[in-house]
């Protein structure tokens, strides 16, 4: 039994079990073989479910593992475990392996241990891969060699795998990842909002957003925290339990404090240099949370030294990911919207906020435990209907039960056509389901693509 610092410093013949056979598992698994590790790995799934390519690497290197559920004994004979961040860090294996002191780490707390180089972490319910992704776009515009990846993309042990030539790491880590995050110390640390979300997981909400404050637990003076001005659960946090790092905000009124603010569709960043910088919004970054996630990237990406002529430049180019407020189209006078990321109850609050037009609201899925009732407000004041589909449809119904009006449908397609059936010239038919897609759908990419081709399959008639 060995602690992270003490294995850092003498990795060689330690035994490490890698818990969860997914893409991090296996970079974790290949990071540790290179180190001269004894690794093992185990698995909840059927050996059948592995990936191909995982389990020719497991039998080339006579690795040890075990499939279709854990033994104990396994997980009591590691000096080191490293788990993966879905694995549930409540199962009784893992209870066992914390009373006998073997120390359970993930993959990013072992990363970052190893990383030589400045790291910029966002987190969030909402917004983490947007703001990732323009942060990399960011410092990538001024010149700069930049890892984009961590909970997108590339693994941080995939990256550390490879040449290791960038100058600054930008990682999304997700609360999963903070659990066991270990001394996880990011130069800039971005904060966007907190609100409910994989309460499947978490015992409580209050365990969930202590779970991404996280993020600024080992962070010192001279590092930077970018914080939500306008998020109640944050600012409430911050108060009761001040960080050490040097915190910078984005929205609403600062009270002299710096950071960024929205003026006349231009974000403003105030109180960091001898001037008032301000920067152009383009259309597609105007409506929140687009704009929002606008500022905080500024921020990091000023803050890294990005020159500000870099970032209107950027700006301009800059494309969201998928699914996320996507306009499909126009018909009859009606704009479709394509939402299919928001899968939890902030999501849906947040695009209902920045929608200006009488909205049917398509909704529904696998529930994730959260309080639909987080969102009354905003379903009272802009949704003049909803079409509820999937497992949670019932349970939508009665929270939201005489706050609009409310159809069922059997089916995405179904729901396309209800929502086009009431919609009137001026209406916005927004899909944002506030639920997982799992009960229907292979992911939240695949609703997307559904909803996308249902609205294409109205313009054909």
């Amino acid at each position: 039994m060995v602690g992270l610092k003490e294995f850092i410093a003498s990795p060689a013949s330690r035994k490490v079990l890698v818990v969860g056979a997914g893409k991090s598992g296996f970079a974790a698994l290949r990071f540790l073989d290179r180190l001269g590790c004894r690794v093992a790995l185990s698995e909840k799934a059927r050996e059948s479910a592995l990936d191909g390519k995982l389990l020719e690497w497991l039998q080339e290197r006579d690795v040890y593992f075990e499939t279709g559920g854990h033994r104990r004994e396994t997980f009591l004979d590691a000096d080191l475990i490293v788990v993966s961040p879905g694995v549930p860090l409540e199962m009784d294996e893992l209870a066992a392996a914390r009373q006998a002191g073997i120390e359970i780490v993930g993959e990013l707390g072992l990363g970052a241990a190893y990383l030589q180089i400045p790291i910029v972490a966002v987190t969030g319910t909402n917004g983490k891969t947007t703001v990732t992704k323009l942060i990399g776009e960011l410092l990538q515009g001024a010149g700069r060699k930049v890892f984009v990846g961590g909970n997108i993309g590339t693994p941080l042990l995939d990256y550390l795998l490879g040449e290791q030539d960038a100058e600054i790491a930008v990682l999304e880590v997700s609360s999963y990842q903070l659990d066991t995050a270990g001394q996880f110390r990011p130069d800039v640390a971005v904060l966007l909002n907190i609100s409910p979300d994989h309460l499947d997981r978490y015992a409580s909400y209050d365990d969930y957003a202590a779970a991404k404050m996280k993020i600024f637990a080992w962070q010192q003076p001279e590092d930077l925290a970018v914080v939500n001005a306008e998020d109640q659960e944050i600012a409430d946090r911050l108060t009761a339990a001040p960080i050490a790092a040097k915190t910078l905000w984005f929205g609403g009124e600062h009270a002299g404090r710096p950071g960024t603010v929205i003026q006349e569709e231009k974000i403003v960043l105030q109180g960091m240099f001898s001037h008032e910088e301000k920067y152009d919004l383009p259309e597609e970054l105007r409506k929140s949370p687009n704009r929002e996630n606008a500022m905080a990237a500024i921020l990091a990406a000023r803050v890294m030294a990005c020159p500000d002529e870099v970032i209107n430049r950027v700006l301009g180019q800059f494309q969201r990911p998928p699914h996320r407020l996507f306009r499909v189209t126009e018909i009859n006078g009606v704009s479709y919207y394509d939402d299919s990321k928001a899968t939890n109850v902030g999501a849906v609050q947040s695009a209902l906020a920045g929608m200006t037009q009488p909205v049917i609201l398509i909704a529904g899925g696998r529930d994730k435990g959260g309080d639909y009732l987080y969102m009354a407000e905003s379903v009272r004041a802009r949704v003049k209907k909803m079409v509820l589909i999937g497992e949670a449809r019932e349970k939508m119904a009665r929270a939201f039960a005489g706050m609009t009006s409310i159809e069922m449908a059997d089916s995405l397609d179904e729901a396309v056509l209800k929502a086009a059936g009431c919609a009137e010239e001026g209406d916005a038919v927004l899909l944002s389901p506030a639920c997982a897609s799992f009960d229907m759908f292979k992911s939240y990419a695949d609703r997307g693509e559904r909803f996308q081709q249902a609205v294409r399959n109205l313009m054909n008639k």
